[in-house]
């Protein structure tokens, strides 16, 4: 790989999930693979496992992580071609991504939608003027419309609890909540499970919450929650606003929240979330606490699945 920014740039996803299982039985195993290297993780919004768990990554590999808070430790960045700096921005991303490519070997950004202009943020300006003018392999973070380090710590979960010969059922529900929340994970996750294609996969909302054709082709589509949980091997609980009227929150029912009541539609499904979660509004505690839950695990996995993509990029470079 030289770069991560979405499971297409994956070649082998089979041999890259055994890399992050392999880092997990042995965290250490190329303990100076990145020994002399940097990697500097940029964030134009917080992050809690995101941040954390490619720190770590990074230096179980020898590697040394730097992180810098755009915006508050740093100048406020522009990334418009032609842009006349006569506004709040003071440095532009063309400038400050060449000097960064001399600092770093490898470079990580986070940023997210605004979720007010569906074209500008479905464009993917910002992470794409860093890999245009970076120069060095760039990791997603979480972009505009992907999180592919989330998606790739899920579907290790899902391979490493799946012990049937069978393929599982794969339910992406939607989930209520008290703000409009971007299409990222949602997206990526739909993309990631109809690449894989190991899974019968099956997206569940109610109307007018659809997600972009692009990402979801291959899934099975459904408004019905109920009728989606039948004989369900996983279920995967996420907020998203919508696309086509974009931004918006047209309703929050709160029958659409996971409770052990749905968990009976289903094969006795492990439940799965990104995280963070508001209880009792995304997903109840007795899921959330309960042992279908497999959402501490998942986070765990952040680990290993940004070990394994940052050790394919090192192998490449």
């Amino acid at each position: 790989m030289k770069k991560f920014i979405s499971v297409h740039d994956v070649t082998d996803l089979s041999a890259l999930v055994a890399d992050a299982l392999r880092y997990k039985a042995n965290p250490h195993a190329d303990k100076t693979l990145g020994s002399g290297k940097r990697i500097g993780l940029l964030f134009l919004n917080p992050s809690l496992r995101t941040r954390l768990s490619s720190q770590v990554a990074a230096q179980n590999l020898g590697m040394e992580a730097i992180v810098f808070n755009v915006g508050q430790e740093g100048w406020a960045l522009e990334f418009e071609e032609e842009a006349i700096m006569s506004g709040n921005t003071v440095e532009h991303i063309k400038d400050a991504a060449r000097v960064l490519s001399l600092y770093f070997d490898v470079l990580a950004i986070r940023t997210f939608p605004t979720l007010k202009n569906r074209e500008d943020d479905y464009s993917e300006l910002f992470i794409n003027q860093v890999i245009k003018y970076a120069g060095i392999p760039v990791i997603s973070l979480e972009s505009a419309t992907l999180h592919p380090l989330q998606s790739f710590a899920d579907l290790i979960t899902i391979q490493e609890t799946w012990k049937h010969p069978k393929k599982p059922k794969v339910v992406l529900t939607w989930a209520p909540h008290v703000k409009p929340l971007p299409q990222c994970v949602a997206n990526s996750f739909s993309q990631w499970m109809t690449t894989w294609g190991e899974c019968d996969f099956t997206i569940v909302h109610p109307e007018g919450y659809e997600l972009a054709d692009t990402f979801t082709q291959g899934a099975t589509i459904l408004h019905d929650q109920k009728s989606a949980l039948q004989e369900a091997d996983y279920v995967y609980v996420k907020n998203w606003s919508t696309y086509n009227d974009y931004g918006k929150i047209y309703e929050s029912d709160p029958s659409w929240m996971l409770t052990n009541k749905h968990l009976a539609l289903t094969q006795n499904a492990r439940v799965m979330h990104c995280l963070p979660v508001r209880r009792n509004v995304e997903l109840s505690d007795e899921i959330l606490d309960g042992p279908n839950s497999l959402v501490t695990q998942q986070a765990g996995n952040r680990i290993w699945g940004a070990q394994a993509v940052l050790a394919n990029i090192l192998k490449n470079a």
